[in-house]
């Protein structure tokens, strides 16, 4: 068993403990008390290997006085009797503890606790290497509390990082000293991350990762592009103009909402700036992503036709029961042009009329599909109006309403709907329902 018998103070060369706690608090910009505290629990993981049965000592603690360079490791006994049997990690016999009390001018008696000090007199340089092996874990867990502490309050901010390496995938960004991470998801697709490049992040969050406190970053949010205009537009500082919202598909295209709360303000011409010189900083800073600016107003087909410029639609059609857009254009090259990149773009159109309540969607064809669509139905009208013996335009009117065939109508059709839907008579939905039902 290890000799558990207190010692004088064991003290090391005052340059090996303050030495490791200048090189903290200068070159990791940690606190002098975070690094002592860093620094007294790797003192202890050293006593806990150099001395077995450490654990069952009372209150063991490490002092580290960076002043005169030393350390004491100390527990606390309890004084019991010289003739009785002692336990080596929790008491003191009697006759040593008053030894140690009237050093102090004190006295003790049986029963008493009294604090010593349990320094090996080998503790020395070996403690202060394991605490240089064992310090790294201790200081990065400070660290991770000093960025907790510093970013949790910043959450939706855009900051400036550099960055640093790659690892496993993710890319490590240096932020205020720092060290946070660029996620493959809230990377710009694309975009290249070189050591040392300098850009502007949007702060997603802090969050518990496998690694401690993780800072995330993303260059993807599209409130990185809320963010950037933000701070190049004063009118929006100011509140004469409001952002509405931001759609993105992050390296392709982003779409920008404003409004103008001051009829005297352009809200456009207000993000666009000067020949262009405030969007051009947000589209650099992007990497030359698109960025259109849209003026908000609640006509979803004005929405859609300002999304889809420079494309020129023939026609917009809006079903609000089914919450569809439809867009025809003169031809499938105009098609393919206002759908975009894999439809990229007409699915931004799509999310910027749509709502958390209402989910929108947006469809564009070829003028020629309206047509034939158009063509479709004038023929069903015709064939109706043959076999159920009704007139072209009750035909049209049932072919609009959905009654498409004598089939349908035979079989499914119902009196009341029919009379909903075409506002004829009871008696004259019966007859084109049993008429259908006889052909």
């Amino acid at each position: 068993m290890h000799n558990m018998t207190p010692l004088k103070t064991s003290a090391m060369a005052t340059t090996d403990i303050t030495a490791l706690i200048e090189f903290y608090v200068r070159e990791r910009d940690l606190s002098r008390e975070r690094v002592l505290q860093a620094l007294e629990a790797s003192f202890l993981t050293a006593y806990a290997k150099m001395v077995p049965g450490s654990d069952k000592m009372h209150n063991l603690r490490a002092n580290v006085n960076a002043q005169r360079g030393t350390v004491r490791i100390k527990a606390d006994m309890t004084v019991v009797p010289d003739d009785e049997f002692l336990d080596p990690y929790s008491e003191i016999r009697l006759s040593l503890a008053r030894q140690l009390a009237s050093a102090k001018g004190k006295d003790v008696q049986p029963g008493d606790e009294i604090t010593v000090n349990v320094t090996p007199k080998d503790f020395g340089r070996i403690a202060v290497q394991t605490a240089r092996q064992t310090m790294q874990q201790r200081i990065r867990r400070a660290e991770q509390e000093m960025l907790a502490e510093a970013f949790r309050d910043r959450v939706g901010e855009v900051i400036t990082g550099t960055v640093k390496r790659y690892d496993k995938g993710d890319v490590i960004i240096e932020v205020e000293k720092f060290e946070a991470l660029l996620p493959s998801r809230q990377r710009i697709p694309g975009e290249e991350y070189n050591a040392g490049d300098k850009l502007r992040f949007y702060v997603v969050e802090v969050r518990d990762g496998s690694r401690g406190n993780e800072l995330i970053l993303s260059r993807s949010h599209p409130n990185l592009v809320r963010r950037l205009f933000e701070g190049e537009v004063i009118e929006i500082a100011e509140h004469s103009v409001e952002i509405v919202n931001v759609v993105r598909e992050a390296g392709y295209r982003t779409k920008l909402v404003v409004r103008s709360n001051d009829p005297n303000v352009d809200p456009i011409g207000a993000c666009v700036g000067i020949r262009g010189s405030r969007v051009k900083n947000v589209v650099n800073e992007l990497n030359h992503e698109k960025v259109d600016i849209l003026e908000y107003t609640e006509d979803k087909s004005v929405m859609v036709r300002e999304s889809l410029s420079p494309i020129d639609p023939v026609k917009i059609d809006v079903d609000n029961d089914a919450r569809v857009v439809t867009v025809y254009v003169e031809d499938d090259r105009a098609a393919a042009k206002a759908k975009g990149k894999r439809g990229q773009n007409v699915r931004l159109t799509a999310r910027l009329i749509s709502t958390q309540e209402e989910r929108w969607d947006v469809r564009v064809e070829p003028r020629d599909n309206q047509t034939n669509v158009q063509q479709q139905a004038q023929e069903g009208a015709s064939e109706l109006a043959q076999q159920l013996h009704i007139s072209a335009e009750l035909a049209t009117a049932m072919v609009a309403a959905g009654f498409t065939t004598v089939e349908g109508i035979a079989a499914y059709g119902q009196k009341e709907d029919l009379v909903e839907a075409l506002g004829i008579s009871a008696e004259q939905a019966e007859e084109i329902i049993t008429a259908a039902q006889s052909i």
